[in-house]
């Protein structure tokens, strides 16, 4: 076959030798028969996988030894393009001699790097990556019909690329560990995005639902809330004196506030029979936030509601939160 009856000459060097090889002359094409199979004392399974973004189809055969649990023979039959092929022929390869376990574990990524010529040089072009996930793919349903569990059981989350067989949790993982801020970070960390790039963002040759732009943003936002959260927290437990209350949100200073009023004021008031409760807290335009203060038991009309007792209410938490508070009992 011509290299350009496969496809233009212009990108055929995109492709290694050995998938032009493949193409051309696959080592594992064919099938295995029961007849074969009963002969050497194995079990014949027959698995199928179709590709919807491409047409893509294959059909992967395994004779395997019940005794050992090893895929003793492995060959396929591709229906779509020469990628397909090579790919899936270097799949079936790779599921040699391995347990049925073991072979769940090769990936996308196994197959393209067993293709290459050198380490350093994809094997085929970005775009023809998603060839390769049929591998995955087709050896997950050969290995649930073995096991005779649902292929989705050796799933443990979500795919997001499935180039490279990357989990959400991993992504999001990968995010907040290295505190990256661009796709470009991600691809370089996990691979994901790196192939055909549909998992990228929208408008890639087949629809995702997640994209990668869309979890950078959903988990910076994850991780600023958490961080906002973690100094609310070492501001209540006083281990950071040097958090300013002014940065907390609104709902932090609430939290910070009710803190010290449950450390340093109320058990004060409990013990006069007395009590208060917050009923507002707001920041005002010249910088201050004021705290409003419902007196509660024998509190309630007492004289130094007003004098004594809002001094010392306020002067807490002055020290506890911030100078800026004022204490205002309504």
């Amino acid at each position: 076959m011509a290299k350009n009856d496969l496809i233009g000459g212009s990108i055929w060097e995109e492709y290694s030798q050995k998938v032009q090889d493949l193409m051309n002359n696959p080592q594992n094409m064919g099938e295995i028969t029961e007849e074969e199979a009963k002969e050497k004392g194995l079990k014949l399974i027959v698995a199928d996988f179709g590709a919807e973004s491409c047409g893509d189809a294959v059909r992967l055969y395994w004779a395997v030894n019940e005794d050992t649990n090893v895929i003793e023979d492995a060959k396929f039959k591709s229906f779509g393009c020469g990628t397909a092929i090579a790919s899936s022929d270097t799949m079936a390869d790779l599921c040699k001699g391995k347990t049925v376990d073991e072979a769940v574990k090769i990936t996308n990524i196994d197959v393209e790097h067993a293709m290459r010529d050198n380490p350093d040089t994809p094997a085929v072009p970005p775009q023809k990556m998603h060839c390769s996930v049929m591998a995955y793919d087709v050896i997950k349903a050969a290995a649930a019909s073995y096991k005779g569990v649902d292929a989705e059981s050796f799933e443990t989350d979500i795919i997001v690329c499935e180039c490279a067989r990357v989990t959400l949790g991993t992504i999001k993982e990968v995010i907040k560990i290295n505190d990256l801020h661009t796709v470009e970070e991600i691809t370089n960390y996990t691979k994901a995005g790196a192939f055909c790039k549909s998992c990228v963002k929208p408008g890639g040759h087949e629809e995702k639902d997640y994209y990668l732009v869309d979890i950078l943003k959903d988990t910076r936002a994850e991780m600023e809330m958490e961080k906002m959260s973690a100094l609310a927290d070492a501001k209540i437990a006083g281990t950071h004196s040097d958090i300013p209350f002014d940065d907390l949100t609104m709902v932090q200073k609430l939290k910070a506030v009710e803190a010290a009023i449950d450390k340093d004021i109320r058990p004060m008031l409990v013990m006069d029979g007395g009590n208060l409760e917050i009923v507002d807290i707001k920041d005002t335009d010249d910088g201050n936030t004021d705290i409003y203060i419902r007196y509660l038991g024998a509190c309630h009309g007492c004289a130094s509601s007003s004098t004594g007792t809002l001094f010392a209410i306020e002067s807490v938490l002055k020290e506890e939160c911030s100078e800026k508070i004022r204490v205002l009992p309504i």
